[in-house]
């Protein structure tokens, strides 16, 4: 099946095409601020949504997949840190404890307008801050919700959930919705 991906996650195309997804890459040119007036799965789906439609006109006959991904923690959401400071100070909150991995995603045909959440529970090791610092340092927590990456960081103890929600998309809701697609004829196959 081939998508198109209103996001720039090299870590979702990778994602997808380990499942055999064509994807081409067009990120959504809009300002992702989640908003407060409303509960935040709900939020996060309307993200998603408008990510969609912002490539849909460029797009029109073709099935859009976009998401977004936030880190919670003690009721705040920790999205991507602005600095290796912002991600030292997250790293150092989520050392030793529990938090929730969200990720809000939409699937835009010609025909429908799919959105859901998935949330991953994930419960980190204690860290040493030598290791924090290490981890900022090289550049990696930067670009990623809760300045880490499921994939490279080794912090997590252990997850309860999605593993690939984690990493930036539920790829078992995302291969269930795509297969109801297919079945109904709605997606660009290939």
């Amino acid at each position: 099946m081939e998508l198109i991906l209103a996001s720039q996650s090299p870590r979702r195309k990778q994602l997808l095409e380990e499942q055999g997804y064509k994807a081409d890459v067009h990120p959504a040119e809009i300002a992702e601020t989640i908003s407060t007036t409303m509960p935040l799965d709900e939020a996060l789906e309307r993200l998603a949504l408008d990510k969609a439609r912002a490539v849909q006109p460029a797009f029109p006959d073709r099935t859009i997949l976009a998401a977004d991904t936030v880190v919670v923690y003690g009721g705040e959401i920790l999205g991507k840190p602005s600095d290796d400071r912002e991600a030292c100070d997250y790293l150092m909150r989520l050392s030793g404890e529990t938090h929730q991995v969200k990720t809000g995603v939409c699937i835009l045909t010609p025909e429908l307008e799919i959105t859901f959440t998935d949330t991953t529970d994930v419960h980190f090791r204690v860290l040493e801050d030598q290791e924090i610092l290490e981890y900022t340092d090289s550049g990696r927590a930067l670009d990623k919700a809760g300045a880490y990456g499921i994939q490279d960081s080794g912090f997590v103890d252990r997850i309860s959930g999605s593993w690939s929600n984690v990493v930036g998309l539920p790829m078992e809701k995302v291969e269930e919705v795509l297969d109801y697609l297919c079945r109904k004829g709605c997606a660009t196959a290939v």
